[in-house]
């Protein structure tokens, strides 16, 4: 009796450490090729890309693409959340007049992308009323959400400084970023409701220096 107690006590002990080892086993074996598909996407990315940054966003119309995947076009980019009563609807606007400063086809080669601060109130029905209101045209301009650990990479990678209050809104860094068509940046404007002439001229310049 002494014996099978004592072999019982074996294989309770020894079973659940062998099934949590191999789940081990299989979480570090995960990571690692993710690791690997991670570096071999970005591997033609310059090292001071902000798309070397590994999320997923869902953008106004429910597709879900990968950060790095916004690569190939002059881009501007920043972050706002929807509940916010005046500076993120200027936001958008001062991205409006400059667009109307580009041409045609100038504005054919470049693409904007707003994340959300606020992904748990942001939800999709939100973003697409936000880009109905705004009559954003979504071959140009993505209104996009992520989970919110991605939220605060994408913030210190942009370097845009955020901070919820009690009350659930946000501080926050009001900026327009300009990237180059590998996600490099290459101006920062904190000018709202009006056009910056020095960040227009810095897009102007970055279009026509594209590849394409």
């Amino acid at each position: 009796m002494k014996r099978l107690i004592g072999s019982n006590i074996v294989r309770k002990i020894l079973i659940p450490s062998f099934l949590m080892l191999a789940s081990t086993a299989l979480w570090a074996a995960d990571v690692s090729t993710k690791k690997v598909n991670v570096e071999v996407e970005n591997r033609n990315l310059p090292s001071d890309s902000v798309y070397q940054l590994p999320i997923i966003l869902e953008d106004q119309q429910g597709s879900k693409f990968k950060f790095s995947a916004h690569s190939g076009k002059v881009t501007l980019i920043s972050m706002f959340y929807n509940s916010c009563e005046f500076v993120c609807p200027m936001l958008i606007d001062t991205i409006q007049l400059l667009e109307e400063k580009l041409s045609t086809d100038e504005q054919k080669k470049i693409s904007t992308l707003l994340v959300t601060f606020d992904p748990v109130r942001d939800d999709l029905p939100t973003l697409e009323s936000i880009a109905k209101n705004k009559n954003l045209d979504a071959k140009q301009w993505k209104i996009a959400r992520t989970d919110i650990a991605s939220v605060r990479q994408l913030a210190a990678t942009l370097n845009i400084q955020y901070r919820q209050m009690d009350s659930g809104e946000f501080n926050h860094t009001s900026v327009i970023i300009l990237l180059d068509e590998q996600g490099r940046i290459l101006a920062r404007s904190g000018e709202l409701g009006t056009v910056d002439g020095e960040f227009l001229e810095k897009i102007k310049l970055a279009i026509k220096r594209t590849s394409f």
